[in-house]
């Protein structure tokens, strides 16, 4: 994620830096004039990059799993490429807001003069500098209550398909106010790939055509209720379902007006089109699905996503597995895919952290999963019975010297603590799994 919006800015600066070397740049006007000028152009084209590239990543492009290391990692970026996009907006605000000082410490002389249509292309112009403010502002606000979490999520859903909206008015903007000399240079080509994105994201969202190729209908078949707070649902899917890999996750929508939800399927693929969720009611929509689900009733399932794949696992490498909480679906997709396969099954410890291991819904159903497989060792950890998983503990039948990998699914804090610990013990022999999915 780093490494993508890094590069981006470097290379949209020096496109930037390079027209100012070929052409000059802003060619008319004192130094400190100038230099607001070329921070305005540069703001703006910073700001535009970062909102294409998370407009291409909201339409959820599936050949970028594979280089950003799955979908949950897309949605990140995607996160904070519209932070950063806001932020240079802002910037770029308080830079054309900036005039007022100039004036007061430089005076008016040595001004850059303005490009200045008249008729038709003056009168777009106006409106694509008065858009693009209306824009900035609706930016900001979307920015502070996405920030915000305590804001319900299905106002927010609700606001943020607003998105493409917006950013086509600021593509408007970038179009109309880009110098007239930037078409001829590589920082225009530039422009254009960005703006060519970002488009594409943007009617792509507003036909309603994202995930909709992996998009297939079913049926509930049975609820489950294993704990008062965690809901079991198996669905039966329609022929076009393409089967899943254990581990990875669907967008399911059991309500249209809610939309869809990640849930990680945990199930192993049978062939059958048969899926299961365990859904733990962690906010408003999820505690209210144990009132509202049953038998008969049509669901949508898109996906499978997600690379928090078994077969990815470095055969050479110690196998340690982590689950937290409902964090352990995945894990039981994998154990359950193993049941058939003897030969491929790994030597890995399986810790699983939970809140209360007496009362806990999926002791039992990984207790006997791994006693079919003699290879996986399981750790279950009881906070209230004191019992705190450590790296440590973790570490305790592992050979420290060898390469070791962790597949973590659970909470970020656990996942935080461990990491920090295991790397600090591990010194470079440490590859740390994580699937991070987050919807805002």
């Amino acid at each position: 994620m780093k490494t993508l919006l890094a590069g981006l800015i470097v290379l949209v600066a020096t496109a930037w830096g390079a027209d100012i070397l070929v052409t000059g740049g802003v060619s008319s006007g004192s130094a400190p004039w100038i230099a607001r000028q070329e921070a305005l152009y540069l703001s703006g084209l910073l700001s535009i990059a970062m909102m294409s590239l998370a407009m291409l990543l909201a339409a959820r492009p599936a050949w970028l799993e594979g280089p950003l290391g799955g979908l949950d990692r897309v949605y990140r970026t995607h996160k904070w490429a519209g932070i950063l996009a806001v932020t240079f907006a802002a910037l770029h605000w308080l830079i054309e807001m900036s005039d007022d000082v100039l004036k007061a410490v430089f005076g008016r002389e040595g001004r850059v003069p303005k490009e200045h249509d008249a008729g038709l292309l003056g009168a777009l112009r106006d409106l694509a500098e008065d858009m693009g403010e209306w824009a900035i502002y609706a930016l900001l606000a979307m920015l502070a209550i996405t920030l915000w979490k305590r804001f319900p999520y299905r106002p927010w859903r609700f606001l943020h398909q607003a998105m493409p909206v917006l950013y086509l008015m600021l593509a408007f903007h970038a179009v109309l106010l880009a110098p007239s000399g930037y078409w001829t240079q590589p920082v225009g080509v530039l422009l254009v790939l960005l703006l060519g994105a970002g488009v594409y994201g943007s009617v792509h969202a507003l036909a309603g055509h994202i995930g909709r190729s992996r998009r297939v209908q079913g049926r509930i078949v049975a609820v489950e209720h294993p704990a008062s707070d965690v809901i079991g649902v198996r669905c039966q899917l329609d022929p076009d379902w393409r089967g899943h890999r254990p581990g990875q996750f669907a967008f399911v929508t059991f309500d249209r007006s809610e939309g869809p939800h990640p849930f990680t399927i945990a199930s192993a693929d049978r062939g059958d089109r048969s899926v299961s969720f365990q859904i733990k009611a962690l906010g408003d929509y999820t505690r209210r699905l144990a009132d509202r689900l049953q038998a008969g009733q049509t669901v949508s399932v898109e996906g499978p996503y997600g690379r928090f794949d078994m077969a990815r696992r470095n055969s050479r490498a110690q196998q340690i597995w982590v689950a937290g909480g409902i964090g352990v679906t995945p894990f039981l997709a994998w154990l359950e895919s193993l049941q058939d396969r003897p030969q491929d099954v790994p030597s890995a410890d399986l810790h699983y952290c939970t809140r209360d291991r007496e009362s806990d819904p999926f002791v039992d159903r990984l207790e006997t999963l791994c006693a079919a497989l003699p290879g996986i060792r399981l750790h279950v950890h009881g906070s209230r019975q004191g019992e705190v998983l450590s790296a440590d503990a973790m570490l305790a039948t592992r050979d420290r010297a060898r390469p070791t990998e962790v597949w973590f699914c659970g909470p970020r804090g656990l996942a935080d603590t461990l990491r920090k610990s295991l790397s600090a013990t591990l010194r470079g022999k440490l590859r740390f799994h994580q699937e991070a999915f987050e919807m805002r």
